[in-house]
């Protein structure tokens, strides 16, 4: 893909040298409210910033809730309109226009698409529209392969038809869930991968096994949320994450560092 300084500049800010990044995820209360751990946003994320090499949030948590002379990346969240109680969250929108994302000095902005849902054609026009406008002024867009309640299946075929798709449509960036044969949809999407944390793993090791298995198989990082700052140690459990991403760490290596860290701040 052809892209202009701007661009690279902006997609170089989140994905380090070695090919590879530690997101942070805390866009969780634009559709599920006060999450726990999250009900005070500053209070949670600030801690966790210089080990992130970006942060995805909202305009409002941006505005609140982050310090402006942070030197992590912002990666902004800009579709919504749904909630958790709603009938579906997969009747998304549009929430916060590139322009927003340019004032508020974003390095990219994210929003989710729900292919195979009543509400697929909205949300693949929406991605399509805002890498248009993204191209004109040098800002990357991130597809969530979001699946929602109608499709609890998280499977290889279904998350690299939608994976594909995004990459079809111009995305520069695709979050994913990690699945079984992994391999195959890294095979068909042309773009960087990062693959979600997803709800809470029953344990650290869990955690670390997922990022491993995701990074071997083709994953260039992780956008990773509840399983850092949901845990009782937030700060151990992302450098041990990091770990396994930029320092080439085993689980064994990463769940060792992981409890030497815990150790110490006890």
């Amino acid at each position: 893909m052809e892209m202009d300084w701007g661009m690279k500049n902006r997609i170089s800010r989140i994905i380090q040298p070695d090919g590879r990044t530690v997101m942070l995820a805390v866009d969780h209360g634009y559709f599920l409210g006060p999450t726990s751990k999250l009900e005070v946003p500053r209070k949670t994320i600030e801690p966790l910033l210089p080990y992130a090499d970006s942060v995805m949030l909202t305009r409002g948590v941006l505005r609140s809730s982050i310090r402006a002379d942070t030197s992590t990346p912002i990666v902004l969240r800009v579709s919504g309109g749904t909630s958790v109680i709603g009938e579906s969250l997969a009747n998304e929108g549009i929430t916060t226009p590139i322009v927003e994302a340019l004032r508020l000095n974003a390095a990219a902005v994210a929003l989710s698409i729900f292919v195979g849902t009543p509400h697929e054609r909205q949300t693949l026009l929406s991605l399509s529209n805002m890498v248009t406008e993204g191209q004109s002024v040098g800002m990357p867009v991130l597809a969530v392969t979001a699946v929602g309640k109608e499709l609890e299946k998280r499977d290889a075929r279904y998350l690299a038809l939608s994976c594909r798709i995004a990459a079809e449509l111009g995305a520069h960036v695709v979050k994913t869930y990690y699945c079984d044969n992994f391999t195959k949809v890294v095979e068909g999407c042309p773009v960087p991968l990062v693959i979600a944390g997803g709800p809470k793993l029953e344990t650290e090791m869990d955690a670390f096994k997922m990022t491993y298995s995701a990074i071997h198989e083709g994953a260039v990082g992780v956008d990773m949320g509840r399983n850092i700052w949901q845990n009782d140690n937030p700060i151990p459990m992302i450098k041990a994450v990091r770990s396994i991403v930029h320092d080439k760490a085993t689980p064994k290596e990463a769940f060792d560092l992981f409890k030497s860290l815990k150790g110490k701040k006890k």
